[in-house]
């Protein structure tokens, strides 16, 4: 059997039924649904364990099980199966108590009518088709979040979208206890990276708090020499290192002190229990170079992170890094830098002063060291190096005021026409959809951020997904976007966001 992406986790397997088809009905339909739920757990698709739970046949056992839901640590969620019919009004109780995702799987134990052989005792046993469209009901009437996958328990397409909600609620289940530890403030004067922690934590559970960076470099100094040579051994091992920080080069110590300052930092966020962490280069007292390689190894690692102080980035980065554990692609800080408006072929180039995880290169990465003209500090090191071409995304997480707005763009990243000597920086080429004109006119309307998390493994159902489990605004700039119905959506969501909010 495949190894799981979260082992430690569960899904709950929920089926509803009745007590008005009998015992043997109902031992049939627990046979069925054991089955079901075994061959999920089975499955290469399904990123976590899935569990059986027994048939619920009343409100008691519906209250009764979400409530168990809720206090189990390791449960991120449930699917829900309506093999019979099971009268919506007994699932009132306990779906208004649930307070874990939960996604309604529209299937049927046979996939085919028995053409030859189908009666009302086959008729009464699976009744997926309306069973489903009156649970479906209550939690319209309930106005509750969720998703709806409809097909066979055994076509891959389905299973494929059970594995994105899957994902989307492992990300959900991290981010209620998430910490996230910020060095300095967010870059003075700068807009967009400031915004509500409490708020935050009121909609996606982590909390964001602020520490000196001399506590930070506390840990730094505690770094042994043997600690650091043994760092420093792994990144030459690990990538091309630069002439002038290989040993005898003129900017060795530089390295050195690389190392320390990531040593430093992995102290500080495994004593702190932390999932992320933001530096910011006008805050660096007592730090001899602004973090570079520390961040970037640390974010391949699955922390997250941005730059500036842009906590809401480094979360986003953290619950995008969790979605795509085990997929193919990797995901890292990102921001739009430049673009390239040749009327032949526009395109932006994504990068940022030092900070882009190596998840996304393309090829053994470079450690290099540049001046880079602002901190104040002494040169920092960096992996160098660019992103293999192929689809991808970038998103954002803004506050707007009363409610966060996440934006998702779909790219198409592209090998560079030329050479980049001289840019000493991580790099990604990409034609956003549904063209650059198009892309920035709407993703600056929507007042999209200029920080982004990137990635080539989770995809747009992943994030609307999460959005979808937080109760967060969701816009999409893709192939098929225009600007006059994009402008709507927006006066819409406007609308909509400020009435479900209440007084």
């Amino acid at each position: 059997m495949t190894a799981k992406a979260f082992p430690a986790l569960e899904v709950w397997f929920i089926t509803g039924s009745q007590h008005l088809y009998g015992p043997a009905v109902l031992q049939q339909v627990a046979d069925d649904a054991r089955t079901i739920a075994n061959s999920l757990d089975a499955s290469p698709q399904i990123p976590v364990n899935v569990v059986f739970k027994p048939v619920v046949k009343t409100s008691e056992e519906i209250h009764a099980i979400c409530q168990e839901a809720n206090a189990a640590a390791n449960c991120t969620g449930l699917i829900t199966w309506m093999h019979t019919f099971s009268p919506a009004k007994m699932w009132i109780a306990g779906l208004m108590a649930l307070q874990k995702p939960f996604a309604q799987f529209h299937t049927q134990f046979n996939r085919d009518i028995p053409w030859d052989s189908i009666d009302m005792d086959f008729m009464n046993l699976n009744q997926t088709a309306h069973g489903g469209r009156e649970f479906g009901f209550i939690g319209a009437r309930l106005r509750l979040r969720r998703k709806i996958v409809v097909g066979h328990w055994q076509d891959e397409e389905a299973l494929a979208r059970l594995d994105v909600w899957m994902r989307a609620a492992a990300a959900w289940h991290d981010s209620q206890r998430a910490k996230f530890a910020r060095f300095g403030d967010n870059m003075r004067q700068v807009a967009v990276t400031e915004g509500d922690k409490v708020a935050a934590q009121m909609a996606f559970g982590y909390s964001v708090n602020g520490y000196g960076v001399g506590d930070l470099v506390a840990h730094v100094n505690t770094a042994s020499a043997a600690a650091v040579d043994a760092l420093v051994a792994e990144y030459e091992s690990a990538y091309v290192v630069a002439e002038p920080l290989c040993k005898g080069g003129a900017m060795r110590s530089s390295l050195a002190d690389a190392a320390r300052i990531e040593l430093g930092i992995r102290s500080f966020l495994t004593d702190g229990g932390f999932a992320g962490f933001t530096t910011t280069f006008e805050d660096l007292h007592g730090l001899t170079q602004l973090p570079g390689i520390a961040p970037q190894r640390l974010m391949a690692d699955g922390y997250g992170f941005a730059g500036e102080g842009d906590w809401k980035t480094a979360a986003l980065v953290r619950a995008m890094k969790v979605m795509g554990t085990g997929l193919a692609g990797g995901t890292s800080f990102m921001e739009d830098y430049t673009y390239h408006l040749h009327p032949n072929g526009m395109s932006v180039l994504g990068a940022h002063m030092l900070e882009i995880c190596p998840s996304i290169a393309a090829g053994k990465p470079s450690v290099e060291v540049h001046p880079l003209g602002i901190g104040g500090k002494a040169d920092p090191v960096r992996l160098v190096f660019n992103v293999p071409a192929g689809p991808a995304l970038n998103a954002s997480l803004m506050y707007m005021g009363k409610r966060f707005r996440l934006l998702i763009n779909t790219v198409d990243v592209v090998t560079p026409e030329a050479p980049l000597p001289k840019l000493p920086v991580a790099r990604a080429l990409w034609i956003p959809h549904p063209n650059l004109k198009m892309a920035a006119a709407a993703w600056i309307q929507a007042g999209g951020a200029h920080h982004t998390g990137f990635s080539q493994s989770v995809t747009v159902e992943h994030l609307e997904d999460f959005a979808e489990i937080a109760g967060v605004e969701t816009l999409l700039i893709d192939r098929k976007t225009e600007m006059r119905e994009f402008k709507k959506e927006l006066r819409w969501n406007d609308l909509y966001y400020h009435l479900a909010q209440g007084l």
